[in-house]
C-alpha cells in the first residue's frame, strides 16, 4: 500500500508539471476566435496551425533556430573541452596552487550576469565582436567551462590510479593518457555536461538580448522576449512561440536522455 501511495503521488506530481505544457499546445492549435470564445481550457473543434505559421514567418524563426543552434552546440563542445582540459590539470596533474584556482573557478560561478555585462560589452566592442555570434559563443563557453571545471575536477580527482599507471608503463605521454585513457573512462559524466551546456545556453536571454541586435543573428530566446514586448501578438501565437520555442531543448533531453540516464549513474558504477 505505501508503494502504491507513493507512486500515486509521483503521478499527481507528473501531471502538475505537464499541465502547463498540455495547456501551451492546446491553445497553440486553436484559432483566435475559439480562444476568445471558449476560454483557454477548451478543447479545440479542429487543429489549426495558423498560429504556428504566422509566428514563424513573422520573426523567421528557421533564422532564430539555427542560430541558437549553432551557438549552442558550439558552446556545449567547447565547454566541455576546456573544461576536461582544466580539470585534468587540476584534479590529476594536481598543479601547484590548484585549491586557489579552485576557489577562483568557483567564485566565478557565484558572479551574477548583470555584473559582467558592462565589461564585455565594453571588450566586444574594443575588439569588434559585438553583434556576432562568436562573441556570444566565447562569453558562454567560458561562463559553462568555469562551472564544468570545478564539478569535472572532483570526478578526476578520484580517477583510478591503477589506469594512469598502467598508461604510463606502456609509455603514453600526459596528451594521449588524455585522450585514450581518461576522456573515454570520463565520456558519461563529460555527456551530462554537454546536455546541460546545450540547454541552458539554449534558454538563455539576458546577454544575447545585450549582443544580438541584428534581427538575423538573434536566438530563439531574445525572438520571443522581443515579440512578447511589442504586444502585437493573440494569445494563440502565443502559446504557437512558447511551443515552438521549448520543442527543441524538449526533443533535445529525449534524444539524450540514455546519456543522462548513464552519467548519473556512472558513480554507482564500478
Amino acid at each position: 500500500m505505501r508503494r502504491w501511495l507513493v507512486l500515486g503521488a509521483l503521478l499527481v506530481l507528473v501531471l502538475l508539471v505537464l499541465a502547463p505544457f498540455a495547456l501551451i499546445v492546446l491553445n497553440a492549435v486553436k484559432t483566435p476566435q475559439e480562444y476568445a470564445g471558449s476560454g483557454p481550457l477548451s478543447w479545440p473543434s479542429h487543429v489549426s496551425l495558423d498560429g504556428i505559421r504566422a509566428f514563424w514567418t513573422r520573426v523567421d524563426f528557421g533564422r532564430k533556430l539555427w542560430n541558437s543552434a549553432v551557438i549552442s552546440g558550439a558552446v556545449a563542445v567547447l565547454g566541455v573541452l576546456f573544461s576536461l582540459l582544466n580539470a585534468y590539470a587540476l584534479g590529476i596533474g594536481r598543479i601547484r596552487g590548484r585549491h586557489w584556482v579552485l576557489a577562483a573557478f568557483l567564485l566565478a560561478n557565484l558572479v551574477p550576469q548583470e555584473a559582467l555585462i558592462y565589461p564585455l560589452y565594453y571588450l566586444a566592442r574594443q575588439v569588434d565582436l559585438y553583434d556576432t555570434r562568436l562573441a556570444i559563443v566565447i562569453v558562454f563557453t567560458a561562463i559553462q567551462s568555469a562551472f564544468g571545471t570545478f564539478l569535472l575536477t572532483g570526478v578526476l580527482a578520484e580517477f583510478p590510479p591503477e589506469l594512469l599507471d598502467a598508461a604510463a608503463i606502456d609509455g603514453a605521454g600526459r596528451l594521449r593518457t588524455l585522450v585514450r585513457v581518461v576522456a573515454p573512462v570520463s565520456r558519461p559524466t563529460l555527456g551530462v555536461l554537454g546536455t546541460f551546456f546545450f540547454v541552458w545556453t539554449w534558454n538563455e536571454l539576458f546577454i544575447p538580448l545585450i549582443f544580438l541586435i541584428s534581427n538575423d543573428r538573434q536566438t530563439v530566446p531574445v525572438a520571443l522576449g522581443v515579440l512578447q514586448g511589442d504586444r502585437m501578438m493573440d494569445a494563440t501565437a502565443t502559446s504557437a512561440s512558447a511551443l515552438l520555442g521549448i520543442a527543441p531543448a524538449v526533443l533535445f533531453f529525449l534524444v539524450f536522455q540514455r546519456t543522462l540516464t548513464r552519467g548519473v549513474t556512472a558513480g554507482a558504477l564500478k
